[in-house]
């Protein structure tokens, strides 16, 4: 624990600062070398320092480039006194978002590594195989720092595995969400090793589908390195992830305890093991695993889970089979009421669906949006309890009306049936696209299958009796309590994005939808008891009074969607950039110009909850796009212009605009010199109509396109970097009287007696103290060629 209130009280480590560079370093470096001096001779402690320069593309947040130059690693290699060939990768990162101190994202990581490397250290025991220690300082500029290793440093291409440290949240257990790609044996590695394992699959295939808009430094290590490994990260109270409340007295010394535990066996297992210098023979192949309550992980071959799923699945279809040809002389009535009961199913999911999407839809044009994101009770009951109502009314009605004087433990038997096949053709489907996650289907196919055939004569007897209901509610108890944990998870990670998904997605009608798709989920095999109970009035008045009445609370404003309770923070993400913009004609000419404090929300509610509080700040101040410029002319950190709304909150302090004037301009290829910058500078180039950019100096020499089309540039450099120098060659006509490209660069000033002016001093002070507000200064510059 020392380690980690020792690095976060240097403050927010933002690449390029001293704290980063020199003061995070420094302490590292004096730490590792305490740890050296006192190793044991069974190993050998080799320090290095590395600062690469480099560039490359990736596909993340839309697509961009990333260039950086003096970056910081503080790398270490533990391995035998004799040396060894073959190594395992554990990474963190010391630096930090500006402005939050990082103690869970990502110091604690770095803090459970020195940990490690000390009691490896100092143990007796040889390894077979070293263990490179990656105290990478340039993470939250995406994933430059482990750029820089992977491809550069020597010491990389000894290693077959690696261990990422992150995390998405305060505390709480590691999860493991990532792992290969393939290499099945490193997953086993960690169930045999690990001592508190907590890992899923689901996680893993939800994470890589890019619905969570995050990346780690498991892509880096995969893509550049080609090497297989395990990503784990923090995922309880994401609300203060990226914040100033991201402090070390949040983390629980338990965390910090099971963390080590873990990553310290996992790390001696690999370290001793003789399938580490082999691991090329055993790289085919997936594996299906997830932790059974947090308890213990099970896993086994996808291979083998493949064959499970369609056995399942076969036996499945042979039940519903045997079900619809007796009577033989029934079968088309049989199959006539299967799918006629299916189609109502079908039915009242839409309507559920369409229902509460109304609901979340009226929340949000009224400006109530989010008032579930302090208190998570507020969602069930409102959008939990219209989902279950409008489900048992579409079926009750189709009781009463469609099913009129129809027996009812035929009706029961028959949407049994009905969910089963469901089931059982997603099972099916979701096995054959090659999901992992399939199991979970297996689960809801199996054990009500296995539960039927358990109570088959209940069935067939009047009226739901307490016996049948027990045994039925014991059979299906597996499904359901594993689904209700898996729902738990998913909300625990997904309700505190919402919280910074920007303002074009709808939180309400994202978590509305989640908690439909739930409640018809958890709800598949209690339709039957629709029909089969004599009334569902009383359950349907509850459920509507519930919903009622949360609903009159939700528009009254009572449940505030933010809190600044020091225990439990949950703020409101706010950023504000002072920002000095200059437009630039043909000739070089300043044809605009002008200063203001851009605020942007990080949620769907933007500015609305602040205006109140500094009435200035309000829509009316809403300033259009510079459709001449690209990203609107305005100085995005990251490319992550279509998270938000169009027009954007632009205070503005004053504004200076002169005529423009063209010239002609015949130049293809540009080279364009950047100096006295700071660290953080944003590159953005729009080839005008004719003419498009086929080449240039960075990342693999081909350009990669923006969201929208225009190009974006990230960089960033540590201490005493070079001039920045790269060049851009594009295609044009020969007419171009009005230039080829427009080319903008912006400069961050994230730290420093630069990073934030008196008026934008002025305007932090007076913000509510339920926000999180991360303030800085910059410039934008516009030219055309």
């Amino acid at each position: 624990r020392e380690y980690l209130d020792n690095l976060t009280a240097i403050g927010p480590r933002t690449v390029g600062s001293p704290e980063n560079e020199v003061f995070a370093v420094n302490y590292l470096l004096e730490q590792i070398r305490a740890i050296e001096r006192e190793s044991t001779d069974a190993h050998k402690v080799s320090v290095d320092i590395q600062r690469p320069t480099g560039s490359f593309s990736i596909d993340f947040l839309g697509g961009f480039t990333s260039y950086y130059a003096n970056v910081t690693n503080v790398v270490v290699k533990l391995e035998p006194q004799n040396g060894a060939e073959h190594a395992v990768l554990s990474n963190c990162h010391f630096d930090s978002v500006p402005n939050a101190p990082g103690a869970s994202d990502d110091a604690v990581s770095c803090a459970v590594m020195l940990e490690i490397l000390n009691t490896l250290s100092k143990s007796s025991e040889p390894l077979q195989h070293a263990v490179i220690f990656l105290f990478n300082g340039a993470e939250e500029n995406i994933l430059q720092a482990s750029h820089g290793f992977i491809t550069q440093h020597e010491w990389a291409k000894s290693i077959r595995a690696f261990i990422n440290l992150e995390a998405a949240g305060v505390g709480g257990k590691e999860l493991v969400f990532q792992t290969g790609p393939e290499n099945p044996w490193l997953v086993q590695a960690y169930i045999v090793a690990a001592k508190h394992p907590f890992a899923s699959v689901v996680a893993q295939e939800v994470f890589q589908s890019g619905i969570i808009p995050a990346d780690t430094d498991f892509r880096i290590y995969r893509d550049f390195g080609n090497i297989p490994g395990i990503d784990l990260a923090f995922i309880e109270n994401g609300y203060i992830y990226h914040t100033e409340y991201d402090t070390s007295d949040r983390i629980s010394t338990d965390s910090i305890q099971r963390a080590g535990d873990n990553i310290l066996a996992v790390l001696k297992y690999l370290a001793t093991s003789d399938i580490l210098a082999k691991s090329f023979e055993y790289r085919h192949g997936n594996v299906v695993f997830f932790d059974v309550f947090g308890l213990f992980v099970l896993a086994y071959p996808a291979r083998v889970g493949i064959i499970m799923n369609y056995i399942t699945a076969a036996v499945a279809f042979f039940y519903l089979s045997k079900k619809v040809l007796q009577p033989k002389t029934r079968v088309i009535h049989n199959l006539k009421k299967l799918f006629t009961a299916f189609g109502l199913a079908l039915i009242s999911w839409v309507c559920t669906l369409a229902t509460v999407l109304i609901v979340a839809a009226f929340v949000s044009v009224i400006g109530r949006s989010l008032s579930w994101y302090t208190h998570f009770y507020v969602s069930v009951f409102l959008y939990g309890t219209a989902a279950a109502a409008k489900l048992i009314l579409v079926h009750t009605l189709a009781k009463k009306l469609f099913y009129k004087n129809m027996n009812e433990q035929y009706l029961g038997d028959i949407f049994f049936d009905t969910s089963l096949m469901i089931w059982t053709v997603a099972l099916a489907v979701i096995t054959r696209l090659g999901l992992c996650s399939a199991f979970v289907c297996t689960f809801w196919v199996a054990f009500p299958l296995l539960t039927k055939l358990m109570v088959h004569k209940e069935f067939s007897q009047k009226g739901a009796t307490m016996k049948f209901v027990m045994m039925y509610l014991l059979g299906m108890f597996v499904p359901y309590l594993y689904m209700m944990y898996l729902s738990w998870t998913v909300f625990e990670m997904f309700t505190p994005i919402m919280g910074r998904s920007g303002s074009e997605i709808p939180p309400d009608a994202v978590l509305a939808g989640l908690i439909v798709v739930m409640t018809m989920i958890l709800s598949s095999y209690f339709i039957n008891f629709i029909y089969l109970v004599k009334s569902t009035k009383t359950t349907l008045i509850t459920l509507t009074a519930v919903f009622v009445v949360t609903l009159i609370l939700v528009c009254s404003g009572i449940f505030f969607p933010y809190s600044a309770d020091k225990a439990n923070p949950k703020p409101k993400r706010v950023f504000l950039q002072h920002t000095s913009r200059r437009f630039h004609d043909l000739d070089g000419n300043v044809v605009k110009s002008d200063s203001g404090i851009w605020i942007t929300g990080f949620d769907y509610n933007g500015i609305s909850h602040i205006t109140p509080h500094v009435p200035e700040i309000n829509d009316t101040i809403r300033t259009p796009c510079e459709e001449q410029a690209p990203f609107c002319g305005l100085p995005w950190i990251l490319p992550v212009h279509f998270m938000f709304r169009l027009h954007v909150i632009f205070v503005l302090l004053y504004r200076k605009i002169d005529g423009y004037c063209t010239s002609a301009c015949g130049c293809v290829s540009i080279g364009v010199p950047v100096s006295a910058g700071p660290s953080h500078m944003s590159l953005y180039v729009r080839p005008h109509e004719g003419s498009a950019l086929s080449t240039w100096s960075l990342g693999d020499g081909t350009p990669v396109a923006s969201v929208g089309g225009d190009y974006f540039v990230f960089y960033s450099h540590g201490l005493q970097a070079s001039p920045w120098r790269f060049w851009v060659e594009l295609t044009a006509p020969e007419k171009h009287s009005h230039g080829i490209v427009s080319l903008a660069i912006a400069a961050h000033y994230f730290f420093g007696e630069d990073q934030k002016s008196p008026q934008l001093y002025a305007l932090l002070e007076r913000l509510p103290n339920w926000t999180f507000s991360s303030g800085w200064s910059c410039t934008y510059d516009l030219f055309v060629f």
